[in-house]
Parts: structure tokens; C-alpha cells; sequence
């Protein structure tokens, strides 16, 4: 498999897997899991693969069960899935990676989740700088995410180490 195949097969899948299922039919679990063997009748692509495509994810956008039958996104989802995170107590500070062009809304009406189930954070600045320079040019903000979770708001951490929250107060940003 090449690696612009690789690429193709980790977008489509992200499409299936996080937001549009229903686009080859097929079925997700309420925990957002597809069965394997599902999956692979439905694509074109051997289980091989497949496997190598999770494996060499740069941001391990993908999971598999214990025993390979199942398939899901790590994070990131548009439609309804519960990943059974738990709550986890945040660092001191998390950041979030946008375009320049966004930085008046942000500051407005915080950091909203959009289409998606939560808003994604960081742990470092170089990973919200690469998501920031996919929407224009990047700007990070540091939000404080000990001081958010001491007034009550829950964070997750996903499998692939992203940080999750369901809103980000302007409050709590620093740019």
C-alpha cells in the first residue's frame, strides 16, 4: 500500500468511521464501533490493510477491539456515539489550534464544537499549530483547563491522547 493510498483509505475512513456511515451502509454500535468484516465487504481494501492504515496513523485517528473485530474513530465524531470516556482531570493548561480568521468569534462566544460531540485540545503547542494551519493562518490559544474543571466542567481524554470538553468559555482563553 502506498502512502497516498494510505492517505485515501484514513480519509474515507474518517468520513465512515466519525461522521456518515450510512454512505456505504454501513451499521455503527451505540460506542461507535463497525464490525470489521462489515467494513471490509463494504471498501476496498484487505484487512491487511486495514490494520496497517490504524498502525500508521500519525494521529492514531483509529481503533480496533482487543480481538480485531471491530473497528472505530478514536475521536472527532458529527453523529451520536457514546466512546464510554470517563472524566478525567485536565493539566493546568490545553491548547487549541484555529485559523486568524476565526480569533474575533473565539474570543466572542468561546470555543464552541460545532458539528462535532466536543471541542479538541491539545496537551502541546506544535499539535494545535498543525490544526490551526489546516483552516489559514494558525493562531493557538491556551485555555485553562485545571481552573475550567475546578468550576465544573468535565474533560475526556480520547485513546489518541486528544483532549476533549463540550464548550470553552472566552473566559478561560489566552491568546
Amino acid at each position: 500500500m502506498t502512502n497516498n493510498e494510505k492517505i485515501k483509505t484514513s480519509k474515507f475512513l474518517s468520513l465512515v468511521l466519525r461522521h456518515k456511515p450510512e454512505e456505504i451502509g454501513l451499521i455503527l454500535d451505540s460506542d461507535g464501533w463497525a464490525d470489521v468484516n462489515e467494513l471490509l465487504q463494504k471498501i476496498d481494501v484487505s484487512f491487511e490493510d486495514l490494520k496497517e492504515v490504524v498502525n500508521t496513523n500519525d494521529k492514531k485517528r483509529f481503533a480496533f477491539s482487543d480481538d480485531f473485530n471491530k473497528i472505530r474513530a478514536s475521536q472527532g465524531h458529527s453523529i451520536n456515539v457514546d466512546l464510554k470516556l470517563k472524566p478525567t482531570i485536565p493539566p493546568k493548561i490545553l491548547f487549541h489550534g484555529t485559523a486568524e480568521k476565526n480569533i474575533a468569534s473565539i474570543l466572542e462566544n468561546g470555543l464552541l464544537k460545532q458539528n462535532r460531540n466536543y471541542v479538541h485540545l491539545s496537551a502541546d503547542t506544535d499539535t494545535a499549530m498543525k490544526i490551526g494551519m489546516r483552516y489559514g493562518k494558525p493562531v493557538v490559544f491556551k485555555i485553562c483547563a485545571l481552573k475550567m474543571h475546578k468550576e465544573g466542567h468535565l474533560f475526556y481524554l480520547s485513546k489518541n491522547d486528544i483532549w476533549l470538553t463540550e464548550f470553552v468559555p472566552a473566559v478561560f482563553l489566552k491568546n
